[in-house]
């Protein structure tokens, strides 16, 4: 891992050193940066997300948190005795620190899989629905005109749109959370 502290990494972040702290920073696992300044803090997260092209986590719990984890790809506000403007500022937002974990290893794998099953749904409910509209001009000689009501057209959006993410939402674990935890491989495994 890298630790540097915030009077370094005003050096660092000039143009002429940026692509060797890259460079560096690359072959970490972990970089901590230790007393930045919050501009100091949402420069190096724009400087990752722009020049490795890599999806930023930012966490924070205090005021001086809320730049680095608005320009984060995520950004997770720990709740506590700073006060409540990371929280605020965040996607998500956690009580304690060792709460990470859960949140990223389990959470983080049932919305990867809701979403992306969600999307697969949403497409091909849309193919099945542009298909029979499709089909019934070649019916109707191409005349535009439409084969059902508009309420039933609205009718059949509200129902096939609302209803099964709710239903999904709440019923579907792919894994469980304890074989989640036990196997953190499984959240890059089902990237």
């Amino acid at each position: 891992g890298l630790v540097i502290d915030g009077r370094t990494l005003e050096h660092v972040l000039h143009d002429s050193l940026q692509n060797i702290f890259l460079e560096l920073t690359e072959k970490c696992r972990a970089v901590v940066c230790c007393q930045a300044t919050p501009l100091q803090k949402s420069v190096l997260v724009k400087l990752v997300r722009s020049k490795l092209k890599a999806m930023t986590l930012a966490v924070g719990d205090g005021a001086n948190d809320v730049s680095m984890i608005q320009v984060a790809d995520t950004g997770v506000g720990i709740s506590g005795q700073e006060g409540m403007q990371a929280v605020m500022a965040s996607d998500f937002a956690i009580s304690q620190f060792r709460h990470l974990r859960k949140l990223l290893l389990v959470h983080g794998h049932w919305c990867y899989t809701r979403l992306t099953n969600m999307v697969l749904y949403y497409f091909y409910k849309n193919v099945a629905y542009v298909n029979l509209l499709f089909w019934y001009q070649f019916f109707c000689g191409f005349s535009g005109t439409s084969m059902t009501d508009h309420w039933i057209l609205i009718l059949f959006n509200l129902l096939f749109t609302s209803v099964p993410p709710i239903v999904y939402g709440v019923l579907d674990k792919d894994v469980s959370a304890e074989i989640l935890m036990e196997l953190p491989q499984l959240y890059k495994m089902s990237q």
